[in-house]
């Protein structure tokens, strides 16, 4: 029954990704594990409580501590994060609804952060934010026609 449970909660946790349900998931296998030396079903039902409480308490806040995005931990961005504030090239219309940019060498879809705005091939916008494999762009203030800043070429 532990181990039924114990997978179930972790499958859970894969639709989730809250690093909550694996917690009691932990907890379940534990008690699996007193079932398999024999231990009677309270203890195993008190391991279970005490495993899944000190994971809760103890282990997520680590996991989510160290789980932190770059930006806001103050270290270099790396991945996805570290496109957001790139500038990119605008290659076909962009608007709420499609478009495609080239960054740093890259072609991605891309969508207006601002849906009401629409950008036109050849317009320099910025990274905004990154959601899957489309990237939210918005009007870039800083570069100049046609020039990418410094080491974004």
């Amino acid at each position: 029954m532990w181990v039924v449970l114990g997978v179930v909660l972790a499958v859970a946790e894969i639709f989730t990704t809250t690093l909550f349900l694996i917690m009691f998931a932990a907890g379940a296998f534990a008690a699996a594990a007193a079932a398999a030396l024999g231990a009677p079903t309270a203890l195993q039902a008190l391991i279970f409580t005490l495993v899944s409480a000190l994971s809760v308490a103890v282990v997520r806040p680590v996991i989510r501590r160290h789980a932190r995005s770059a930006l806001e931990s103050g270290e270099q961005a790396f991945g996805v994060e570290a496109l957001e504030g790139a500038t990119a090239l605008v290659l076909e219309p962009v608007d709420a609804e499609r478009g495609l940019v080239k960054i740093d060498g890259e072609l991605w879809s891309a969508r207006s952060y601002d849906v009401t705005r629409s950008y036109a091939a050849g317009e320099r916008v910025q990274v905004i934010k990154v959601r899957g494999a489309t990237a939210l762009v918005w009007q870039d203030d800083i570069s100049t026609p046609g020039e990418l800043p410094e080491g974004k070429r």
